[in-house]
């Protein structure tokens, strides 16, 4: 019996094995279906046009967690410089739920499509048997023009690589969220705690996301999900073919994510971090695109390379000690190993 932790995805092989080799009926409007390290499929639409469609469940959350499915299923399909318009979600409730919990999830759904200009157009709410705790799934449906469209495939060798805003952030926000109790009798103070779960406020990467894109500054596009920035980066090599050169110290961490981390004895570069855009562009374009970012007010850093080789990370820790990632490792979130050691709902 195969078994994981009470969150993650499935290990690469068999992801290859039994999801990846089997996706029904060959169809010619198809452009981009299922394939590692690329989080949108792509369809044709009439004449120029390419539908752009993404789905993903919130399982690692409890608190916030219509504001997460909404924030980060939208996240991808903006990657793809493409404006996100439609919304079906699909709210799971545990065997044992309240009217209160089903009004905290709709009302953070509807929240967040508002402010992100979405409309909600479908879905399925319901409660389910054997499960602890809600579980919502966004679909969130794009259209964008063919020549216009870009997908973590397209990385070339040259790009530098960015990252924005910080390692962790919406690990470090859940942790504040719905780890409060453990974060206090490890000693960490009420203030520490307080400012970190605003960074909930800053889980999407729209904006940002579609400006680069619109100014025709980025190769390639990747939010930072499950398994942080390292699964990010290796999905991103495998996703382009690529060989990923990254150095430790120039990805920026917030003193919150440095403190809970150190407390809780977790590695923030595989902590879930949507929010957090990695993104490549040619050396002509860096200026461009750093003035950009700083005209939103995104924190940014040029954290590596993109290079010519087999498909892997190398990563230059402080320590001095490289490490290098050849496979994508998404079980490995420390997110999920937390929910392991602190359970938070029986």
């Amino acid at each position: 019996m195969v078994g994981g932790s009470i969150m993650g995805k499935l290990p690469a092989e068999l992801l290859r094995k039994y999801v990846f080799s089997r996706t029904g009926a060959a169809r010619a409007d198809v452009l981009v279906g299922p394939r590692e390290g690329v989080d949108v499929s792509l369809l044709l639409g009439d004449e120029d046009l390419v539908i752009v469609a993404h789905s993903d469940p919130i399982v690692g959350a409890v608190k916030r967690i219509g504001w997460l499915a909404v924030n980060i299923a939208c996240n991808d399909i903006a990657t793809s410089g493409v404006e996100p318009r439609w919304l079906l979600p699909i709210i799971l409730l545990p065997e044992k739920w309240t009217e209160e919990m089903l009004d905290e999830i709709t009302a953070d759904i509807d929240s967040a499509a508002r402010e992100l200009g979405i409309s909600v157009v479908g879905g399925h709410t319901g409660y389910a048997a054997g499960i602890s705790r809600p579980i919502v799934t966004a679909t969130v449906i794009g259209v964008g023009k063919k020549d216009e469209v870009t997908i973590s495939a397209n990385a070339k060798a040259g790009d530098s690589i960015y990252l924005t805003k910080g390692a962790g952030i919406e690990g470090t926000a859940i942790l504040a969220t719905d780890f409060r109790d453990v974060l206090t009798t490890k000693g960490i103070g009420e203030d520490v705690i307080k400012k970190a779960e605003k960074f909930m406020n800053e889980i999407s990467v729209v904006k940002e996301a579609l400006a680069l894109a619109r100014a025709s500054v980025v190769h390639a596009m990747h939010d930072a999900t499950r398994g942080g920035v390292a699964e990010a980066l290796i999905e991103l090599a495998y996703a382009s073919g690529k060989l990923i050169e990254v150095w430790e110290g120039e990805i920026p961490l917030r003193e919150e994510t440095k403190i809970f981390s150190t407390a809780l004895g977790f590695d923030p570069l595989w902590m879930i971090s949507s929010g957090t855009l990695i993104f490549t562009t040619p050396e002509d374009k860096r200026d461009e695109a750093e003035r950009i970012l700083k005209k939103l007010g995104i924190n940014y850093s040029r954290i590596g390379i993109v290079k010519t080789g087999k498909p892997e990370v190398i990563l230059h820790r402080r320590t001095g000690i490289d490490e290098e990632i050849t496979e994508m490792q998404p079980e490995k979130d420390e997110l999920a190993r937390l929910w392991e050691l602190y359970p938070r709902i029986e």
